[in-house]
């Protein structure tokens, strides 16, 4: 469904990097004892600040050295307007319902929506839904005012004015006016699902930024940071040799970054 009422009230909020909204409110990782030589888990100001810094670039790079495993999505998982977006996951399942359907379904999407923590990224897949809008106006203007971070969709987006008006960071898909209403039910929420072609499960890490949107599996956390500090720390050093020498070969063999 898509309203224009109550737009301005809620488009005058100030908007800077979503990442940075109810960081406190975030939960704090689960506290167990690391296996022996593991890396220690992470503050979530820790994982905040990391990524924060890092390029979706370099994140994935990093997810890669970590597991062996892609953790980037398709290429047309495009964000609505610029922004950076920085959480962890919440999740929710659609397929297509048949119009003759009568039965009465729970509707999973708008409880995950309600009953997601301040700090979250809501990652949503309809399943062959890229002309079909996972997300409207008032969806996002419920996600805004209850402070989570972004949403991810697979599927498509919709409203896109009054997503950029309010400054409800959403990437999709694709761009359609079509409502998922009649269309699709939700079927799960908080379970693993596939969303652009890459695993997301509850509480696994989104970054997401201009250039795409990337996984971290929450297990991967501690290695990925430590391989972001290794890339930064080499790449601070690596640009002005580059400068300097106009080569980049040159800095590749000094400082081995890939």
């Amino acid at each position: 469904m898509s309203s224009r009422s109550g737009r301005a009230g809620i488009s005058s909020m100030g908007w800077s990097l979503a990442a940075v909204v109810c960081l406190t409110a975030l939960p704090a990782p689960a506290q167990q004892k690391p296996p022996v030589g593991a890396e220690p888990a992470p503050s979530t100001a820790e994982i905040m600040e990391t990524f924060m810094k890092a390029s979706t670039g370099n994140v994935a790079d990093a997810v890669d050295e970590a597991t062996g495993v892609r953790g980037f999505m398709a290429r047309d998982m495009k964000p609505v307007f610029k922004a950076k977006v920085i959480g962890p996951a919440v999740t929710v399942l659609l397929q297509r319902a048949l119009r003759t359907d009568r039965r009465e379904w729970p509707n999973l999407q708008i409880q995950t929506l309600d009953e997601a923590p301040p700090g979250s990224v809501m990652v949503e897949v309809l399943e062959d839904g890229l002309d079909t809008a996972g997300v409207g106006n008032l969806m996002a203007t419920t996600a805004k005012v209850r402070g989570l971070a972004g949403m991810v969709i697979d599927g498509g987006a919709r409203d896109i004015e009054e997503l950029e008006e309010i400054g409800f960071p959403v990437w999709s898909r694709s761009q359609t006016p079509a409502t998922s209403v009649g269309r699709y039910v939700p079927v799960a929420k908080n379970v693993p699902v596939m969303c652009g072609g890459v695993l997301v499960r509850p509480a696994d890490w989104i970054v997401a930024d201009k250039t795409g949107v990337v996984v971290v599996p929450r297990e991967s956390v501690p290695q990925v940071l430590k391989l972001l500090r290794q890339y930064d720390d080499k790449e601070t050093k690596m640009v002005p040799l580059i400068k300097e020498t106009k080569s980049m070969g040159k800095a590749l063999e000094m400082f081995n970054r890939y």
